[in-house]
């Protein structure tokens, strides 16, 4: 087991920390696998069992509704109790049960609250699961890469779950056999949280710096101000169930290559969360206004072009992935004591799921009415944002410095 105690050597503290992030990465791994394969063909799915535009948007939204709003709850839980490990091991085995019990379903309404609860999983261990890797980030290269590292794996294991159900689609399976295959993965991840869990049963123990502070201070005004600018990106940012939607119902994609473009999104995201994660340590804020404004691009990309210009979309759109999903804990970490990161990363998230529930949900109705106002919608909203990161960045110290 690995040993963190106060006679380490730095040394040892720096490869237990490198050895916890890569565990937890491949971890990861299985468990994007597993869910994002589900994800590259619910749309779709959902179509099949007579759901409307605004019932796949709704059901999208409420999903990452519930995945991020929830986050509040079980990061103040985490930061409370101290009970990391244990919500965490929870929240992945709620999510990885519900993926593979699509096969069973027969109904949207069924399906829909399978989707829902695999969310629901997910926000119930992010939070504590994102502040035992940021125990290790000092020891491992710096916050940004640490979580784009993770991102990176967690974007891989994306890829191959999509590629995997685009093979079991294109030999003739059908959308429950899809939903099936999907158990072995799943099945994975629970045994590699159970490795994780024997091995580092105390990952707080690889940030020595880690103590009591005292009673809880404030959040900075920087720390306020970026989760409003990333609510705009947030309630502009469509789902790939919607996207994934509007490529079955216009035919500019077949059914058997809507998981293969999601694959790509899902490597271009991996890559750019490496990538980005690197450049943001050591630039910091300008990194995440550039970023904004390409990614805001996927719209009318993904909306109004025909297959290649699509393709290009959902790269762009998984571009945005990558960074939202990398970039945003990496920046929020320095703002914030590390007593209050569970529940600071839960209360950032969770306003970031109710402006994604809230976009999603009005792109659905605007979808049946105008692609046009979609597509300004959509742009208009992250490019709102731009302006408050420019603020955040001259406010503070490049992240690798705070």
């Amino acid at each position: 087991m690995p040993s963190t105690d106060s006679t380490s050597s730095p040394a040892d503290i720096r490869r237990a920390a490198l050895r916890f992030v890569l565990l937890i990465s491949v971890l990861s791994f299985f468990a994007d696998f597993t869910y994002e394969g589900a994800r590259s063909i619910t749309g779709p799915y959902l179509e099949t069992l007579r759901a409307s535009a605004f019932i796949v948007g709704t059901v999208a939204g409420l999903g990452e509704l519930c995945g991020y709003a929830l986050r509040f709850f079980s990061g103040r839980l985490a930061d409370i109790t101290g009970r990391f490990w244990p919500i965490t091991i929870f929240g992945y085995t709620v999510q990885m049960i519900s993926v593979p019990a699509l096969a069973l379903t027969g109904s949207w309404q069924a399906a829909a609250v399978l989707i829902v609860l695999e969310r629901v999983g997910r926000a119930i261990r992010n939070p504590p699961r994102d502040v035992m890797l940021s125990h290790a980030a000092k020891h491992v290269g710096g916050y940004g890469w640490t979580f784009g590292v993770h991102e990176a794996c967690d974007q891989f294991g994306a890829l191959c779950g999509p590629l995997v159900i685009a093979v079991v689609l294109a030999h003739g399976g059908k959308y429950h056999e899809a939903f099936a295959v999907l158990l072995v993965p799943a099945l994975i991840t629970l045994g590699f949280v159970g490795i994780a869990r024997l091995l580092y049963p105390k990952p707080q123990d690889l940030e020595p710096a880690f103590t009591d502070s005292g009673p809880p201070t404030p959040y900075s005004r920087a720390f306020w101000v970026y989760l409003v600018g990333a609510a705009l990106v947030a309630i502009g940012f469509a789902d790939y169930s919607l996207i994934a939607y509007h490529f079955a119902r216009e035919h500019s994609v077949s059914s058997a290559l809507i998981p293969i473009f999601y694959a790509v999104a899902m490597a271009v995201s991996g890559g750019a969360s490496l990538l980005f994660g690197r450049l943001f340590d050591r630039y910091g804020f300008p990194v995440l206004v550039g970023l904004t404004i390409v990614a805001s691009l996927f719209a009318p990309l993904v909306f109004l072009g025909g297959f290649w210009m699509a393709l290009l979309g959902a790269a762009v759109w998984g571009m945005g992935m990558g960074v939202h999903e990398s970039i945003i804990p990496a920046a929020v970490t320095p703002m914030v004591l590390p007593q209050r990161r569970a529940s600071a990363f839960g209360l950032f998230t969770a306003s970031y799921g109710i402006f994604w529930f809230l976009g999603s949900a009005l792109m659905g109705f605007l979808y049946e009415r105008s692609l046009m106002a979609v597509i300004v919608f959509c742009m208009s909203t992250q490019l709102m944002a731009v302006p408050l990161f420019l603020w955040v960045s001259g406010s503070r110290a490049r992240p690798s410095q705070a």
